[in-house]
């Protein structure tokens, strides 16, 4: 899948049950995460917050999207819906004040934190209710 998985900006995405890392362009996730190295999570509740915005935003433009990237034929039209999803994406993180490194350090952050992880999913779950 091109979209969702290469080409938005965001390699990083949250199940329900379990973070999980969305399939991504290496370079794109060893730019974001450090080689072999714990991710030290010092996040504020300001910040996760922040990003749990940022995450269920990016879902919705997610399952917008892929359905439509699933079923086009046409490489062109499929670019032209790759470069849209991006720049929705592009602007949701923009509205939260996160660029796509601080919101896959953030990513990574929680990724590596079970607390953290747990709280994220709780407030990922408020969010949701709240749309």
């Amino acid at each position: 899948m091109r979209l969702i998985s290469a080409g938005f900006l965001i390699v990083a995405a949250l199940s329900d049950a379990a973070v999980v890392g969305l399939s991504a362009p290496q370079s794109a996730r060893a730019a974001s995460m450090p080689a072999g190295a714990a991710v030290q999570s010092k996040v504020s509740d300001q910040e996760l917050k922040t990003f749990v915005k940022a995450y269920v935003e990016y879902q919705r433009i997610k399952q917008s999207y892929e359905p439509k990237l699933r079923t086009m034929k046409d490489e062109k039209i499929k670019q032209r819906i790759e470069r849209e999803g991006n720049e929705k994406v592009r602007q949701a993180l923009e509205k939260q004040g996160l660029t796509a490194q601080k919101y896959n350090q953030l990513f990574a952050a929680v990724n590596g934190d079970p607390q953290l992880r747990r709280k994220a999913l709780d407030l990922i779950q408020a969010e949701r209710q709240k749309s």
